[in-house]
């Protein structure tokens, strides 16, 4: 990092202190010289074999969003097969407009797949960091291996991302991020506190704004956007914590504005292929899919927007709650859904014409039943009613349609818990795997990348109670690695050694491993 770029960064982490608790610096310490209009970087996403999302925003001081003028401004682009740009195959201009916060998407067409290429915006005489991104191989092409990172829950607060600074240095042919990619509370400031404190939650979309522009100033979130294409979805905290649909924790009766004003943020700020709603931003639909060759096909879903609403809430508030299932009707509702009909079908649809050999769903929460008490009996059990817990019968729905669909290899990834688990899912969790009870998929869910979690005893018992769920580990932050082969599909739980330490090495907590044809989950040590 050089130049007016690192210059920018230095200051801004020098006078992160000084912010005031409003969206933006105060006149008297703000940074002397020229403004560095790339201070969130660039991003890339959404491949296709011939086209790539190109993203940026043009914003001079991540903490003022009144830096930048309010007026329409010429970007111009680039895409190279090389890094210095000897070979420029693609360029052109883009608007970006005051409306989308500045915000500049570009769908970079005419590439060939499977390769890798290099992007930079440039605006006046200022030069953007420079992206790498990938191309997904041709649709008939069976590639030897797609190496994947896997991320969820950076809640600033709760320490630095040095989670996505090794992200960056695995070099990953693509990034999945399941969620969580910001927290709606907490100081705008421009580095990680030593500790949290719940100020200033978001509501409007200047503060949505202001939220993201706060969490992509940070270098590592950067460089790991520089490094891979990604593929994104969100969960609750984007907008508000367990909200579900059109309710929140509050019953708020103007919910439906705050959630259109974050969703507007959110494909703001995200490399996203995805229409602009006419009827607005609270109606952008999130699910998406995406082809690797023949060799994978992500089902990346949207578990929010669509659910019903969280069963057995507290009396007077929305939001979760932990009830005993024979205590709580709702769970046993058939008609409840965690998708959404329209979402269900699109999903039974992609699943019954994929020719891949791997069916990936990328999804924010936990999928295995993980009962909080022993179960002694069909329909006995504890359960947390925001996850997939709280929907059983949409639950039993998917993994009916993944049967039916006869999809190659399914494999459910997820986030959200701030845990890693390894797991065999099944359509009946309260009886043994077995000829008429068989596993259907491996899950594998990642930890967080900063967000805090409960100590790792409870979570051993939780494992000891639930033995569909062959581990789990919670006193660690992190994110999975995963190698894609024809053959089997290897995962690493990569672990910090401190999250609070912005220098944190890594290290291996586990691995599995599930080979083609199969979706028993394998304990080995495997290397990627």
């Amino acid at each position: 990092m050089t130049g007016p770029r690192r210059a920018f960064l230095l200051d801004a982490a020098r006078l992160a202190a000084a912010a005031s608790t409003g969206l933006g610096f105060t006149a008297s310490t703000r940074a002397a010289g020229p403004a560095y209009p790339f201070s969130l970087g660039v991003a890339s996403g959404s491949p296709l074999p011939n086209a790539v999302i190109l993203w940026t925003r043009i914003l001079h001081d991540p903490l003022n969003a009144g830096s930048t003028p309010a007026l329409a401004l010429t970007v111009r682009w680039e895409v190279a097969e090389d890094e210095a740009f000897r070979k420029v195959v693609g360029k052109g201009s883009a608007v970006a407009s005051p409306a989308l916060a500045h915000s500049v998407h570009v769908d970079a067409t005419g590439l060939q797949p499977d390769r890798p290429y290099w992007y930079r915006f440039i605006l006046g005489d200022a030069v953007s960091p420079v992206g790498r991104t990938r191309t997904a191989p041709a649709p008939d092409a069976m590639p030897a291996r797609l190496k994947l990172a896997v991320a969820s829950c950076q809640h600033w607060e709760f320490g630095h991302y040095a989670a996505h600074r090794h992200i960056a240095q695995a070099a990953p042919d693509l990034v999945a991020f399941l969620g969580d990619y910001i927290y709606e509370w907490g100081p705008y400031q421009l580095r990680h506190p030593p500790r949290a404190v719940r100020v200033d939650e978001s509501f409007t979309l200047a503060q949505y704004r202001a939220r993201y522009a706060q969490y992509k100033s940070d270098p590592d979130l950067q460089a790991a956007h520089h490094a891979a294409p990604w593929i994104v979805t969100w969960d609750d905290h984007e907008v508000a914590n367990d909200y579900a649909g059109d309710v929140d924790e509050r019953l708020a009766q103007d919910f439906a504005a705050r959630r259109a004003a974050a969703y507007q943020a959110y494909y703001e700020h995200m490399p996203l292929r995805l229409p602009v709603p006419k009827t607005g931003f609270g109606e952008l639909r999130m699910h998406q899919r995406y082809d690797w060759g023949r060799l994978a096909r992500f089902h990346v879903l949207d578990d929010r927007r669509h659910r019903s609403p969280l069963a057995c809430s507290k009396p007077g508030r929305g939001g979760s709650n932990v009830v005993l299932a024979r205590a709580c009707d709702a769970l046993r509702d058939p008609a409840r859904t965690m998708l959404g009909g329209e979402q269900e079908a699109w999903l039974a649809q992609g699943l019954s014409t994929s020719k891949a050999r791997w069916n990936i769903l990328a999804q924010q929460t936990l999928m295995a039943q993980s009962s909080g008490v022993p179960v002694q009996s069909p329909g006995d059990g504890r359960f947390w009613t925001d996850g997939w817990d709280g929907y059983p019968a949409a639950r039993r729905r998917l993994f009916d349609t993944l049967v039916k669909s006869r999809a190659h290899n399914p494999l459910v990834l997820s986030g959200d818990v701030h845990t890693f688990y390894a797991a065999e899912l099944r359509r009946d969790f309260d009886r043994p795997a077995s000829n008429a009870n068989p596993v259907i998929a491996a899950e594998f869910c990642g930890t967080s990348v900063t967000s805090s979690s409960r100590a790792q005893a409870r979570t051993q018992e939780n494992v000891e109670r639930n033995p569909h769920i062959l581990y789990g580990r919670s006193d660690r932050r992190g994110y999975m690695l995963l190698e894609i082969t024809p053959s089997a599909t290897d995962a690493r739980f990569m672990a910090l050694d401190d999250v609070r330490d912005a220098a944190s090495g890594q290290s291996l907590a586990a691995a599995f491993r599930v080979r083609s044809g199969s979706p028993a989950v394998e304990r080995g040590s495997v290397t990627i």
